[in-house]
């Protein structure tokens, strides 16, 4: 085992590789999580993995430590027994949620240390407590910043309202000209590049993917909102969105303060889809904003963390190889889902490394991803232990006289 540092948080490496003429799978994961706040709304601490009833609580328990460390105990299953059916390279980073900014090149410099012939990722969720999944499409990204300056500082709201734009009003306005009255993104050019699906493949949708119903029902909403003519499942994995995920501006302290503050900040995260590139995104969002700020203050735009898209190929032996493992480990046959969220190094598997991407995921709907209470079940982990298991047994018999890599690959000399 390695650590391998970067300019950020190190990235850990292992390797088992005395398969002789088998394939070499690349499991990858990553340790880090997203804070824990709002803290108040924890049952539980948030850092302290808590067992109760058929579940742990604790952030991170489901993204992605819980998934990633069923193939780390089928891996120490098959060292304690015998030995595994295939060659390993673990990789397992700390920076996935905030765009594997280290990763994504560290990956292009070392194709040959990395090469396999196929990587398994289980940072998704499947349809339901016995419906597993297999996830064949991610979404892209993009995370922006607008910041709002008015003026100077702190002016008294008797003295000066009225007379001078709040700041935290102007951002506000920007923000809520984001989208128009459909639901739909209202940046000049934004879909220009948004790929139109066939009937075929929405049918296909509507026939294996969750419901309307589903949807709120799992997000304990009453009430849809997002862009018109697409179903919910659609809104969340074919077509683009944007989120505001957080505005900071003015006095938010306990008691009343009648101020105009100096500035205000609003954080956003765009979900992207096959065919939209993140640099033009950001390109084209900061030319919107700058048009569409009043003239009474100033803005400036931040963008960081982007991510492509990527698609899987449904038909690749390897990912079918992972429905003959769901069926052991869970004993039924899993159906093939779009995932509305982003795997920054799925398209850098792809396009660096030319390996199909098994997306074998093991959470629930219902386990909390990014809130307050995220959980794991218990059950999945082990069920996921040994559809592990299951799935390092099928693959070389999946892929046959594919193999590529075998016990080959020099890895010692690693380029960060």
């Amino acid at each position: 085992m390695r650590v391998i540092p970067t300019r950020g948080n190190p990235l850990v490496y292992a390797s088992w590789r005395r398969a002789k003429n088998r394939p070499t799978l690349l499991i990858y994961g990553h340790y880090d999580v997203l804070p824990g706040e709002p803290l108040a709304q924890w049952k539980t601490p948030p850092f302290t993995p808590t067992v109760q009833g058929p579940n742990i609580y604790g952030r991170g328990a489901a993204d992605d430590k819980g998934q990633l460390f069923c193939h780390v105990k089928a891996l120490e299953s098959y060292l304690r027994t015998s030995q595994p059916p295939v060659n390993v390279k673990c990789l397992f980073e700390g920076e996935e949620e905030i765009g594997s900014t280290n990763l994504l090149p560290f990956v292009a410099k070392n194709r040959k240390g990395l090469s396999a012939d196929a990587a398994v990722i289980s940072d998704t969720r499947m349809l339901g407590p016995r419906q597993p999944a297999i996830s064949y499409s991610q979404r892209g990204g993009l995370r922006a910043e607008i910041e709002v300056c008015g003026p100077r500082q702190e002016l008294h709201s008797g003295t000066f309202g009225g007379a001078v734009l709040d700041p935290i009003q102007a951002l506000c306005e920007i923000v809520a000209a984001l989208h128009d009255d459909q639901g739909r993104i209202a940046i000049p050019g934004f879909h220009d590049d948004v790929r139109d699906w066939s009937d075929r493949e929405r049918e296909y949708m509507a026939r294996s993917g969750p419901s309307d119903q589903k949807i709120l029902s799992d997000a304990k909403v009453d009430h849809a909102w997002g862009e018109s003519g697409y179903t919910l499942y659609e809104r969340t994995t074919i077509r683009p969105s944007l989120s505001v995920n957080g505005i900071v501006g003015g006095h938010h302290g306990p008691g009343v303060k009648g101020v105009i503050p100096t500035r205000a900040v609003a954080k956003l995260s765009f979900r992207l889809v096959p065919d939209q590139n993140p640099q033009r995104v950001a390109r084209i969002f900061r030319e919107h904003i700058a048009r569409i700020t009043p003239a009474a203050v100033e803005s400036s735009v931040k963008t960081l963390s982007p991510v492509q898209s990527a698609l899987v190929d449904r038909n690749h032996p390897a990912v079918r190889a992972s429905g003959f493992a769901y069926k052991k480990g869970f004993g039924a046959s899993p159906v093939f889902l779009r995932s509305g969220g982003s795997i920054p190094v799925v398209n850098a598997f792809q396009e660096h490394l030319g390996i199909p991407v098994v997306l074998m995921g093991f959470g629930l709907p219902d386990d909390h991803i990014h809130a307050p209470n995220e959980k794991f079940n218990l059950p999945n982990f082990y069920r996921g232990i040994e559809t592990s298991i299951w799935y390092m047994a099928a693959l070389p018999k999946a892929l046959r006289s594919r193999y590529r890599t075998s016990q080959s690959s020099p890895e010692q000399e690693w380029t960060a």
